[in-house]
């Protein structure tokens, strides 16, 4: 096969970098080594269309083609390349293409079968996200396993069918039925003034956003199964105690983002109201057909049989195309996204997002464009939201009329799949998928992600790492230097362990914390929170067999994390490490300053400072 070469993270190749805007221009550049006169294109395919539109490229220098050219809609592209060549006295064709995983960078050559397109992702709008989020380190809280502030720490509001722990060390625990269905809900009794309470701890680890799961009137502790959308939940606090916590965010520099769960509510709901649990037999959908409610839900046989979320019986699904349901979430001046935004709350994440229609989260981004002080949107997105597809519709979540960004789990999969999975899947391979992650984004969207080790969908990330603190370290190290918003999951950070729902989800051991962790995630917040180079950085990841190397730089900065991912000891000056990059100086950067270090087995070596 002929000498081709293209790579999508090289400025020669491809500029600029990733994602770009409608209108602008982006030059594409191939090399093809021939001696005789090859010619060369550009094939472009947007996204949903069946054809691609061809654009020759022309000869620049020895070997070199190029093309320029802009797009006038957003959305996503794919594209690859063809070159005709004279070969053996007859015309050959070959492509050149992404390699099999789909990732960018470098690629390969074909001649016809199973080309794979790189992906170019073209955007309407750069977002923008507040300037208290840009930067600074998110702490996440699910509030009745964090702290409990009432005097004696009585525990009030106490809900019918429910159980409360003898003690604060107990493990979480369901009470099921011979279905498997859960019967009766266990409480901690952890509420807002306790989250209050604990304002001087988390000022002090460094936290600067604070985000909530969802505090709204329900029955479950989770309270994913929202009852009332208007209420807190009477064993969280009061109305009063949402504010005094949220004044008192404010007074300290803090900003708190609530969690939305939109696309269902809970079947006890006064929405709906399977059992007359908490509303009476003139309250909700499933006790009145004429319920203001009754159109919210789709019924196929009343009321016993109704549209749930993933069947779930608990969470009847909300129809979000009903004109009175936008109206009551986001419409109206006094919706639901209205109300407590207008009480001083800083952002939203939006639960499982994927399951929103575009209309209703751009209802809801037109919402809180409408307030004075910028106001975050985040939704929780498992995959690359770039090319996420939904409901067998492409989502356009990155495209600037939705969500600022997204939570981060590729970066959690990868890092496990790092320290985990290692001797299953090589380095390379993250990096190289980390690395598309980034070309993918809109560069700003890719900075507001939310970058999390362990939510409370997730078991434990010291769990998940087989209890192996030298592998937590490393995971936070990670997590720290890599470009986005790091969140804590509230107990991970005091070395609590747990698997998934409901272990993941016990008390937080005040007194008893891992004062090792606790003291190590405190120096990486602070080092994040003191260095511009690891809140503003650009990305590059490096490497070889044994080491995992993550870049960050500016004009005139750099900070690199080297992490050893084998077994044995190694001598970092004696290890060469490859970059896809422009810069090489960054490169020979890490190798002067690592020159005399060794690392055990996952130990990890931090530099930062001037570029030489």
């Amino acid at each position: 096969m002929p000498n081709i070469h293209y790579n999508s993270w090289i400025a020669r190749y491809k500029r600029p970098f990733g994602a770009i805007a409608k209108d602008q221009a982006v030059t594409f550049g191939i090399t093809v080594a021939s001696q005789t006169n090859p010619q060369v294109e550009l094939l472009l395919r947007k996204d949903g269309e069946m054809s691609a539109t061809s654009y020759q490229m022309a000869y620049k220098e020895a070997d070199f083609y190029q093309v320029t050219l802009s797009l006038e809609q957003a959305g996503l592209y794919y594209y690859y390349f063809k070159v005709e060549l004279d070969e053996n006295d007859q015309r050959a064709c070959y492509f050149y293409g992404a390699d099999y995983d789909g990732y960018g960078g470098p690629g390969r050559v074909s001649a016809g079968d199973n080309i794979t397109a790189y992906q170019l992702t073209c955007y309407q709008t750069e977002v923008t996200a507040p300037k208290w989020y840009q930067g600074g380190v998110c702490y996440q809280i699910f509030p009745d396993r964090f702290y409990n502030g009432n005097p004696n720490q009585e525990i009030t509001g106490k809900k019918k069918n429910s159980f409360i722990y003898a003690t604060l060390e107990d493990t979480p625990y369901y009470i099921k039925d011979a279905k498997g269905e859960v019967v009766r809900w266990d409480f901690f009794g952890g509420n807002l003034k306790g989250i209050k309470a604990k304002i001087p701890y988390l000022k002090e680890l460094g936290i600067r956003g604070l985000y909530l799961n969802p505090i709204f009137l329900a029955t479950t502790n989770h309270r994913y199964d929202t009852n009332d959308f208007m209420e807190i939940d009477p064993m969280l606090g009061t109305s009063a105690d949402f504010k005094d916590l949220l004044d008192e965010l404010h007074r300290n520099g803090m900003y708190l983002i609530l969690d939305g769960v939109f696309n269902h509510v809970g079947k006890d709901s006064k929405y709906f109201n399977a059992r007359k649990l908490y509303y009476g037999a003139d309250q909700g959908a499933a006790q009145d057909e004429n319920s203001p409610y009754y159109s919210w839900f789709k019924f196929t046989h009343y009321p016993d049989e109704y549209a749930s979320w993933w069947g779930v019986k608990d969470l009847p699904e909300v129809d979000k195309a009903n004109p009175n349901y936008q109206a009551y979430i986001y419409g109206d001046k006094d919706s639901v996204i209205s109300k407590w935004t207008n009480l001083g709350v800083d952002g939203w994440r939006l639960d499982v997002a994927d399951e929103l229609p575009e209309y209703f989260i751009e209802g809801i981004r037109k919402n809180l464009d409408g307030f004075a002080n910028e106001k975050l949107l985040l939704g929780e997105v498992w995959e690359d939201a770039s090319n996420k597809v939904a409901h067998e519709a492409r989502r356009h979540y990155v495209e600037g009329s939705e969500l600022d960004g997204v939570m981060n789990y590729p970066l959690r999969k990868c890092i496990l799949d790092l320290l985990i999975n290692s001797h299953q899947r090589p380095i390379w391979s993250v990096a190289r998928e980390l690395m598309s992650l980034r070309e993918n984004y809109p560069r700003t969207f890719f900075f507001n992600a939310l970058n999390n080790l362990g939510t409370h969908d997730t078991e434990r990330i010291l769990t998940a790492l087989g209890n192996d603190e030298r592998k937590l370290i490393a995971a936070y190290g990670l997590l720290f230097m890599f470009p986005g918003v790091p969140c804590i999951y509230y107990g991970d950070e005091a070395g609590l362990t747990g698997g998934k729902d409901p272990l993941n989800r016990a008390f937080f051991p005040w007194g008893r914390e891992n004062l090792t962790i606790q003291k190590l995630v405190k120096k990486w917040v602070h080092r994040h929170n003191d260095s511009e180079v690891l809140q503003k950085g650009e990305l590059i990841i490096g490497g070889n067999d044994n080491c995992f190397i993550i870049l960050r730089y500016t004009e005139t900065k750099l900070a690199f994390y080297v992490l050893n991912l084998s077994q044995q000891t190694i001598d970092l000056g004696q290890e060469s490490f490859a970059f896809d990059h422009d810069d090489y100086n960054l490169g020979e950067t890490v190798v002067k300053q690592v020159a005399t270090t060794q690392l055990q087995p996952f130990e990890g070596y931090f530099w930062q400072g001037n570029r030489s």
